[in-house]
């Protein structure tokens, strides 16, 4: 039998209406297409169905508090999750969620999660065309989060009329379809990506380098294997531990790496140029150790060459080409401009020189430009934003490759 959700992981959020008793259903039902489910429930929720219930029906301990003792739970909680589905969603949990509350459990992990929200209004149909409820569902459509619903029919107040929780057959269908078109899905693209610093050898012990981490490239690396990809990863020397599932290729220099890649672009369908490449080496390489013998010491350096350049130039089977640009200033004008000279599909600018992001950081902000839009991807864990990249990415490549 066809699973269409399997392997995906959906957090459905229960909230305080009549309709959460429909939600024990809904879980079955998704179950039964594949998907693993966990429960989150508000507080007025367990007032109409019990925690029991919902452990029962989905096989999982259910999440109603935040826990002080879980170290990150409503963290851990919003990266585990696939989807996020709000069923039922009363008018109280949509506003709270609209004007960016986290008072409790649930909407604590929505304002922690990057992944798809789909919140299912239930209420009475007063309620619902109430210009607040209207206002504040706006206000999360133009954020992103879809509004599924309201049916139309008897309500439990004895009124008929919008405001009816959407029935469960056609709420799995939608979240099968939403997870099927997910905007992040590179199955069967091959993607290489470049990470890290390189280090330009002087002589045996010394070298020019920068203080690029790889944190970066390497959450790029593992959001591409997440959303399906077959990934290489060519790195420069760093101390991180490569991704599961990739196949990894650790080199030295900027040249080791041109090599590296040069011999494997040919066959893939996406480049990402993660890695804060050395534009310079020594001219020439001392065999030994440079002793400490004059005041003054000077340098001849001679330009590397530029691998994102010259993979965005190929004529045949040129790969959808993502650079970065790291700057300490004019982030936007720098890389725009790299982006026209070097013909790239994308560009990920992030501001480096400054303390709580960029090299070395455990957070990142990028602003990612490609020709006649935008996007800011505003700060959090590298982690999360290697998602967000990766998703913005491949709904880019899905646009050239039908345009």
């Amino acid at each position: 039998m066809q699973k269409p959700l399997a392997n995906k992981q959906i957090l459905l959020g229960v909230t305080g209406g009549i309709a959460a008793y429909k939600g024990a259903d809904l879980v079955r039902r998704l179950r039964e297409a594949g998907a693993e489910v966990q429960v989150a429930m508000t507080h007025a929720a367990t007032t109409f169905v019990t925690p029991l219930t919902f452990q029962a029906v989905s096989d999982n301990l259910v999440h109603t508090e935040v826990n002080p003792e879980a170290s990150m739970g409503h963290i851990n909680l919003a990266r585990w999750a696939d989807f996020i589905l709000i069923a039922p969603a009363t008018a109280d949990f949509i506003a709270r969620l609209a004007h960016g509350l986290a008072n409790d459990l649930l909407s604590t992990i929505c304002l922690a999660s990057d992944r798809c929200i789909a919140v299912v209004p239930a209420m009475n149909l007063i309620m619902w065309e109430n210009a607040a409820t209207q206002d504040n569902c706006s206000l999360l459509t133009n954020r992103g989060i879809k509004i599924w619903g309201p049916g139309f029919g008897s309500q439990a107040c004895g009124e008929i009329g919008a405001g009816r929780m959407l029935e469960n057959s056609k709420l799995c269908s939608l979240v099968i379809e939403q997870l099927s078109a997910s905007p992040g899905n590179l199955n069967g693209l091959k993607v290489l990506l470049t990470a890290g610093p390189t280090h330009e050898a002087l002589d045996p012990v010394r070298f020019i380098s920068n203080q690029s981490t790889g944190k970066m490239g390497f959450a790029v690396a593992k959001a591409a294997v997440e959303a399906g990809a077959q990934v290489i990863l060519v790195s420069g020397p760093v101390i991180l531990k490569p991704p599961p599932g990739i196949e990894y290729i650790k080199v030295e220099s900027a040249v080791d790496m041109y090599d590296a890649v040069m011999a494997r672009v040919h066959w893939v369908d996406i480049f990402i140029a993660t890695a804060a490449v050395a534009d310079y080496r020594a001219s020439t390489l001392s065999q030994q150790k440079i002793k400490k013998t004059h005041e003054k010491m000077t340098l001849e350096l001679v330009r590397n060459p530029d691998i994102l350049a010259e993979v965005a130039a190929l004529r045949s089977h040129k790969p959808f080409s993502v650079g970065f640009s790291a700057e300490t200033h004019d982030l936007l004008h720098y890389a725009e401009d790299k982006r026209r000279r070097k013909n790239l599909d994308m560009i990920a600018a992030n501001r480096v020189g400054t303390t709580g992001s960029g090299f070395g950081s455990e957070q990142n902000e990028l602003h990612v430009l490609w020709e006649g839009g935008a996007q800011l991807l505003p700060l959090t864990d590298k982690v999360l934003l290697g998602r967000q990249l990766i998703r913005l990415i491949a709904e880019r490549y899905q646009f050239f490759k039908t345009s």
